[in-house]
């Protein structure tokens, strides 16, 4: 399963339910790093040093990174929705479909209703 960092707009449900589907998921709050206005680059580089794919809503920042320095060990950008067992579901799915994130950018979006 993936190694996953999340970043600190990513709801609780969202991570207790990666994390039942049997995924590693370290929070910035676990990490001690939750509302410190920490900027973007520092987060995805905290999560590239541990190997960690960096999971958040922050599509726009996230991208732009990606695409200014795509080494780091991924990058998963979602959109909100408030079905957060089904994001989650949804997050895990493309996940199975991987073999690596590394350098990656995975887009996990909400279907249309």
């Amino acid at each position: 399963m993936a190694v996953l960092y999340s970043n600190e707009n990513i709801p609780w449900q969202v991570v207790s339910e990666l994390r039942a589907r049997g995924h590693d998921v370290l929070t910035s709050l676990d990490a001690g790093q939750a509302n410190l206005g920490i900027p973007d680059d520092q987060v995805l580089a905290f999560a590239t040093a541990r190997g960690r794919v960096l999971l958040t809503f922050n599509r726009r920042d996230f991208i732009r990174l990606h695409r200014h320095n795509p080494a780091h060990a991924g990058v998963i950008v979602c959109t909100q929705d408030s079905d957060e067992a089904a994001l989650a579901e949804r997050i895990h799915q493309a996940l199975l479909n991987q073999t690596t994130l590394a350098g990656q950018l995975l887009r996990v979006t909400r279907p249309q209703r």
